[in-house]
């Protein structure tokens, strides 16, 4: 996927230079912004260090396509100006850049991919609300936000009071004595003597089919919305040399080896293309869905008055995702490699309030992450 760097500057930053004292690899907006306060950093300053660590990485990531680096940092100097001036209090991810997906303009939902909690809550105060360009997700998602936002729930007391369901079968299946079940059991026990009321040993009924996107009707449902998406992001786009789904199986059959079509193949899209909308087939595997989602996470939830559910990694992804349901994943612990793994609190829709007390007062009591060795105090 391509990934650009651009300026999200909601307002400004300082005019000032970068100095060495600050340090870019743990960098958080807390930490920016007071690397500003302080003159140690300015938005244009910012802005050079992320470019210099781009074209460190990316060589062997593989991750940033396309870069505007002169606008990026022509912004930054608008933003050091603009900061200058003064006046009205500024929005948190002022004078900040921002890695973002090529298809950000596509209909869905957004969760920010942040190092804490604390720096998602941020970016997800500034991306919510209703958008005349996709209007019938954002007018049904406005409702469910909170008066004075979403800052507010950065509460590290957060865990207390709230009811809490282990799903334990399909979820938690880790060998006795493994590094996994151990580390949970650990975060349990934690969240109990925060305060937390953990329910145990839930079940949600039809997870084999929840599973399996075929069954469930998933697969079909996202095929047809895949076209339509993606048909709607490329015919907007001002310069790009395919404009629909169609032009995207052409340009890969015809370039196959850059493409990489023998590895990846392209059967998904292939089999997008030939869908038509939102038809009867779409139609039945939407109601499915919602009698999966009535008879499974609600009824769970409603019956057992619970607040959120845990679950480990991404497993419960397939549960919240065809609900449209909310989920914050937190690190969790690492495995004998060093590879590590997180946990997820998920809940209902309308429910991010209380799944950012828990998820914060959960990182602040447990505070697993660690740097990624090869990041770790790399020259700029």
């Amino acid at each position: 996927m391509l990934r650009y760097l651009v300026p999200l500057f909601l307002a400004a930053a300082a005019a000032t230079t970068a100095t060495a004292t600050f340090v870019l690899e743990e960098a958080t907006i807390e930490s920016i912004h007071r690397a500003f306060a302080g003159g140690e950093l300015t938005s244009r300053g910012l802005v050079e260090l992320y470019l210099r660590r781009i074209a460190s990485l990316d060589p062997a990531l593989h991750a940033v396509v396309e870069l505007d680096a002169d606008g990026a940092l022509a912004a930054a100097d608008r933003a050091g100006a603009a900061r200058l001036l003064g006046g009205a209090a500024l929005p948190p991810l002022h004078g900040i850049p921002v890695l973002i997906k090529d298809n950000i303009a596509a209909a869905g939902a957004l969760m920010p991919i942040c190092r804490t909690v604390s720096d998602a809550v941020n970016v997800l105060e500034a991306i919510v609300g209703y958008d005349p360009r996709d209007p019938e997700a954002t007018r049904m998602a406005s409702q469910y936000i909170p008066e004075g936002g979403y800052r507010q729930f950065l509460n590290i007391d957060g865990l207390r009071g709230k009811r809490i369901g282990i799903l334990r079968k399909d979820f938690f299946r880790f060998p006795p004595g493994s590094i996994q079940e151990k580390v949970f059991r650990g975060h349990f026990d934690t969240m109990r003597q925060l305060g937390a009321i953990l329910v145990d040993n839930l079940e949600i009924p039809s997870m084999k089919v929840i599973n399996d996107a075929v069954q469930s009707g998933e697969r079909a449902l996202m095929l047809a919305e895949f076209k339509l998406s993606l048909n709607s992001y490329l015919s907007e786009l001002a310069t790009t040399p395919v404009r629909s789904l169609s032009n995207i199986i052409d340009f890969n059959n015809k370039h196959p080896v850059e493409e990489r079509t023998a590895e990846f193949g392209q059967s998904y899209l292939v089999q997008s293309e030939a869908t038509n909308g939102i038809g009867p087939t779409e139609e039945r595997a939407i109601a499915k869905l919602n009698g999966l989602c009535v008879d499974g996470l609600e009824k769970i939830v409603r019956v057992n008055q619970l607040d959120a559910i845990v679950a480990p990694g991404a497993s419960a992804h397939s549960l919240l995702a065809i609900g449209g349901y909310p989920a914050i994943t937190v690190p969790a612990g690492y495995a004998l490699d060093g590879v590590p793994f997180a946990i997820c609190f998920g809940g209902l829709k309308g429910s991010e309030p209380k799944l950012i007390e828990i998820s914060y007062s959960f990182e602040q009591a447990t505070k697993v992450r660690r740097p990624p060795p090869v990041l770790q105090y790399s020259a700029l």
